[in-house]
């Protein structure tokens, strides 16, 4: 299949295009981000079949080098990938930054946050999946390392621990307030929950972000989306 570069027509159309895959973790992040900011109405989701490999294939990497889902596609022909970025946008999009910190400090305290909650969780987790397990399929996974794929299994669950201790003292992952950070670590354990790996029944605090992090709309929005499904691309 091809996929078709944005065009500059806005009469009838949404004005954002996003290439993502519905229950994909990475997606999942854009998607919650949209909704907490009211932009959902406002997006064209494209699917790209992530369990079938699609995002490796040729013609989206057209559209993106790296092979990454979600990509935010502007009319303008302008193309956005990784999650931080796409955020980023949303929140000055429309002059209300909420998710990505209104001061320097906390500016730079949620995007501190954000990277360690990738490095710590999210991405340890995925070179797990991608490792350690099926993964994507053999026209996908074409080297694996079982070894390093479960020292980073590993080190995820170090990294939920860690998690834990820090909401043990507040309230969420970068302060006072919900931010990007805090999708960024959920969307850690929707990869966790999809490769069973489940957060240890010691991290008290952790468990108890989670429950609150699922009665937010914004993720009860993601989930019925992902109940409702989408036709393979």
């Amino acid at each position: 299949m091809t996929f078709q570069q944005p065009h500059s027509d806005t009469s009838t159309s949404p004005s954002m295009k996003i290439y993502d895959w519905y229950n994909g973790p990475y997606p999942a992040r854009v998607r919650i981000a949209l909704a907490e900011k009211g932009l959902l109405s406002q997006v064209e989701f494209v699917p790209v079949n992530l369990w079938e490999g699609k995002h490796k294939q040729p013609a989206f990497l057209a559209l993106n080098y790296s092979g990454t889902l979600p990509v935010l596609a502007l009319h303008d022909g302008t193309l956005i990938a990784e999650c931080t970025a796409i955020t980023q946008y949303l929140d000055a999009l429309d002059g209300q930054p909420t998710l990505t910190g209104k001061t320097p400090t906390e500016q730079g305290l949620i995007h501190m946050m954000t990277r360690r909650a990738e490095i710590e969780l999210m991405d340890a987790i995925s070179v797990y999946f991608h490792h350690a397990t099926p993964g994507l399929g053999p026209e996908v996974e074409l080297y694996q390392n079982a070894e390093w794929g479960g020292r980073m299994r590993d080190k995820a669950v170090r990294g939920m621990h860690y998690f834990d201790k820090l909401l043990a003292t507040q309230p969420y992952v970068a302060g006072n307030a919900f931010s990007m950070a805090d999708i960024a670590l959920l969307g850690g354990l929707i990869f966790a929950a999809l490769v069973s790996l489940p957060i240890p029944d010691e991290c008290v605090a952790l468990h108890a972000w989670h429950a609150r992090m699922n009665e937010r709309p914004s993720v009860q929005a993601w989930r019925a989306m992902v109940a409702q499904g989408q036709p393979n691309s």
